[in-house]
Order: structure tokens, then C-alpha cells, then sequence
């Protein structure tokens, strides 16, 4: 007879055993990327240009990646976070708020091939951009904003309502609450949000295909001019992300070695996620440990 005890006892080992079986799978694809590409990966690999002949690199795309990272967190952070804070703390429940949460959701669940498609004929047929960072930019901050936006309302509105009320009881106004307070509180949720969006944006590939381009420029790295064609940090260049040329190598398969260039750039791509999040959370928790004193 199966007694309450033991029905605790069974649930927690099947819950044990998914978490295990989960993580060891995980553990084993990571495992077998980094196993098949950390063989090809050298300095020679990851600082020289992709070639269509044996021994080509993926020095550009790692740089256009980070660049695209971080010019859509200049715009996904402040933007989500200004919308969770109005819905979570100002808005009142109303029709509009519904219809506003509505168009949040339906947002964040579009595919990213649709998102691609109003980025090619907004970003670089209307507004002229052409294939270039900033339509890339622009097409990832309308795929990541919404997914930014609900995690920020909830790591807000679950921030207890004792912290607002006893910083309000002290003098605070509500903004010197919400911004040394609520936030300050909310950091390990928002971390959250900003680890899940960047990973998005540094595994994002169809909605860059029809913004950012399947190419990169013979870029000159010492070329600082902004308004210079072949200046990495030129903005309206065509830019190729690590993700998009996986795909482009896989597809294409023009290189002789073009399998060696798919495996060594998604180890490099599956690095580089691993290291932001672990980065992310590093200062998520100093940044909180500072703000609150624990």
C-alpha cells in the first residue's frame, strides 16, 4: 500500500531524475559541439576572414556578433525596462493595459523569419538601410523587446510590497522608490531577462538574413572612422553573425573544409553564450550585493 510518505518520496525521485536526465542531456550536446570544434579552433581561425579556400576564419563575424549584442542591448534594456516599470507601477487595469499586455505576448511569440521579413521591407527597402548593423539591430530589438518587457513587469511586480511601503513611510518619493528600491530588488529577475534576450540575439539568424546580409566587408580594423565603408564600426555595412554563417557554410558548402568551419564556430558561439551568462550574473550579483549591502 502506497502510503502519503511514499508518494512524496516517488515524486521527489521522478522530479530528481527529469532534472538529471535534462542536465546530462544538456551537458552531452554542449559536450559534443565543443568536442568536434575546439579541434579546428586556433588564433589563426579566430582572427582571420572566412575564405572560400581551406583554412578561412571567423574573425569578423565574432566581432559583428558582439557588435549586434551589444548596440540591441543599448536599445532592448532601457526600452523593456521602461515599459515594465509603467505597467507594473503606474498603469492602472484597464482595457488599454490588456490590450497592451495582448500585443506583448502576441509580439513575443512571433518567429523570428516573420520579424526578418517586416525588418526587410521597414528597415531596408522603406528606410533605405539596405543590408546593414542597424536594420540587423533594429529587426533583433523588435524580436527581443517584448520578451525584455514581461520579464521586467514581473521581476518588478514580484518585488515585495513591504520594500515600497517602508520606503515611502522614510520620505522617499515614488520614483527614489522605484529607482533605489524596486530595481535595486529586482536586479537577479532583470539579469534574467537580459541573459535570455542577448542569447537571442547571439543564436538569431533568420531575421538576420534578410536585415543584416549573409556578407561582411573587408573590414580594416585600425580604420576608427565611423563614416568609412570598410570601418568595422560603420553602421550601415552589411555584418555577418556567427549564426548566420554557420547556416551560410552548412548551406553553401563552398570551403573544402566547410564542416570544420561550421564545428568551430559553434563552439566559439556556444563559448561565447556560456561566458555572458556566466559574466551577467557575475554582476547582476555584485551589482547587488553593493545596492543592498548582503
Amino acid at each position: 500500500m502506497i502510503t502519503p510518505r511514499n508518494s512524496d518520496r516517488i515524486a521527489v525521485f521522478v522530479f530528481y531524475l527529469i532534472a538529471f536526465l535534462v542536465s546530462a542531456l544538456l551537458a552531452a550536446l554542449i559536450g559534443y559541439v565543443l568536442f568536434q570544434g575546439l579541434r579546428v579552433v586556433n588564433w589563426h581561425f579566430l582572427i582571420s576572414p572566412p575564405s572560400f579556400e581551406a583554412g578561412g576564419g571567423i574573425g569578423p563575424e565574432i566581432f559583428n556578433s558582439l557588435m549586434l549584442l551589444i548596440l540591441t542591448m543599448i536599445l532592448t534594456v532601457p526600452l523593456g525596462l521602461g515599459v515594465g516599470i509603467y505597467l507594473s507601477e503606474f498603469a492602472t487595469e484597464s482595457g488599454v493595459t490588456r490590450i497592451i499586455r495582448i500585443c506583448i505576448e502576441t509580439l513575443a511569440s512571433l518567429p523570428s523569419i516573420v520579424i526578418g521579413i517586416f525588418g526587410l521591407l521597414l528597415f531596408v527597402t522603406i528606410l533605405k538601410w539596405g543590408f546593414s548593423i542597424l536594420s540587423g539591430v533594429m529587426a533583433l530589438t523588435v524580436l527581443n523587446l517584448p520578451v525584455m518587457s514581461r520579464i521586467a513587469e514581473d521581476a518588478i511586480r514580484n518585488v515585495h510590497r513591504d520594500l515600497r511601503e517602508a520606503s515611502l513611510a522614510l520620505g522617499a518619493t515614488q520614483w527614489q522608490t522605484i529607482v533605489n528600491v524596486v530595481l535595486v530588488a529586482a536586479i537577479p529577475g532583470l539579469v534574467t531577462g537580459i541573459i535570455l534576450s542577448s542569447g537571442r540575439v547571439f543564436g538569431e539568424a533568420a531575421a538576420l538574413l534578410y536585415t543584416a546580409g549573409v556578407t561582411t566587408p573587408d573590414l580594416h580594423f585600425q580604420n576608427l572612422n565611423l563614416f568609412s565603408s570598410n570601418s568595422p564600426f560603420y553602421l550601415f555595412r552589411p555584418a555577418e553573425t556567427l549564426a548566420v554563417h554557420i547556416w551560410k557554410v552548412n548551406s553553401e558548402g563552398v570551403a573544402p573544409d566547410s564542416r570544420q568551419i561550421a564545428d568551430g564556430a559553434s563552439a566559439i558561439l556556444i563559448i561565447m553564450v556560456l561566458l555572458f551568462n556566466v559574466a551577467s550574473r557575475w554582476l547582476g550579483r555584485l551589482i547587488y550585493a553593493r545596492k543592498t549591502g548582503q
